[in-house]
């Protein structure tokens, strides 16, 4: 595991840089999930260029989008970078990002983000933070359907003195206790950094794994691939979203049965159906790279056991 670098920990009136990484976003979107930052005081910074640029399924080329998240790393006024949305298209940065920024910040986004923040953990140690999204769920408001949660959300980019719980509102698959790393991510974009040289190491990791629209079969597939790459072998416990968009054909297994079968044996403690990545409800903020308890007793619990960001 990587030695933890912690970013500065987001105070009011500091700038926030808004970047669209992967696909194209839509303009009202934006502007309404920018006006929701602002209402939780911070100074949100978007170039609207850059960030509402579109090139086929990308928000711009790729040039353009690694020059902006450059121009972020570089700019010492830029305290967060809170991604615009996901989609695809965030892994063709990875290549560019070689050497390690100066400082580091707070990272913000879910999804296809993903990429870059098993990046910027396997290469450089940094804690990032999967939640909400700009003109995903900051647009939806706090508390509301695919809105995101305000708690954790502010808890996870303001404490720097104490650790918190996180009510994971899901159910127990697998009873338990345990601590370790908290990593993890979409499910689709964990399995995708397998062979390359910023490969997840999920040794001693409370895992995180959601994703959208898939087909159970589909899931059962990445998480063998997980399974037969050594991946989960060696988690201590496991956090897996809602999956929605996922039904199974009449008659067949459901994601959470493929869950049970696969991860089950396992023997760590398994929460299904939190409201993490994507979901219909309010968006949980996780911190990724922070020491972590997980029970699976009832709906579940994270207790974060250190703050996420540095005073």
């Amino acid at each position: 595991m990587p030695q933890a670098i912690k970013p500065s920990a987001l105070r009011p009136g500091d700038q926030v840089r808004v970047l669209s990484l992967a696909s194209p976003v839509q303009e009202d979107r934006l502007q309404k999930g920018c006006e929701e930052v602002t209402s939780l005081g911070f100074a949100p910074k978007v170039d609207s260029r850059s960030a509402l640029a579109r090139g086929g399924f990308f928000a711009g080329p790729t040039a353009d989008r690694v020059a902006a998240l450059r121009q972020a790393f570089g700019d010492p006024a830029t305290r967060a970078i809170f991604c615009a949305r996901g989609g695809y298209g965030t892994n063709y940065l990875l290549d560019c990002i070689t050497e390690a920024p100066a400082a580091a910040r707070i990272v913000l986004g879910a999804s296809d983000v993903t990429s870059l923040q098993v990046y910027l953990w396997q290469r450089f140690g940094w804690i990032t933070f999967y939640g909400p999204m700009v003109a995903t769920n900051f647009d939806r408001g706090a508390g509301a359907p695919h809105g995101y949660d305000r708690f954790s959300l502010l808890s996870a980019v303001t404490e720097t003195r104490q650790g918190w719980t996180v009510d994971l509102q899901g159910e127990s698959l697998v009873g338990g206790a345990a601590e370790g790393v908290l990593l993890g991510g979409c499910l689709t974009l964990v399995e995708s950094t397998l062979g390359t040289p910023w490969e997840i190491d999920t040794t001693g990791a409370i895992l995180t794994l959601e994703d959208r629209a898939m087909k159970p079969y589909q899931v059962d597939r990445a998480l063998m691939h997980l399974k037969q790459a050594g991946k989960l072998q060696r988690v201590v416990g496991i956090v897996l979203g809602d999956f929605p968009e996922c039904d199974a054909p009449a008659g067949s297994e459901t994601v959470r049965d493929v869950a049970r079968r696969i991860l089950g044996p396992l023997g760590v403690p398994i929460v299904w159906g939190a409201p993490i990545g994507h979901t219909s409800r309010a968006m949980l903020t996780l911190p990724l790279g922070v020491q972590a308890s997980l029970s699976s007793a009832g709906e579940g619990a994270l207790k974060i056991l250190e703050p996420a960001c540095a005073a």
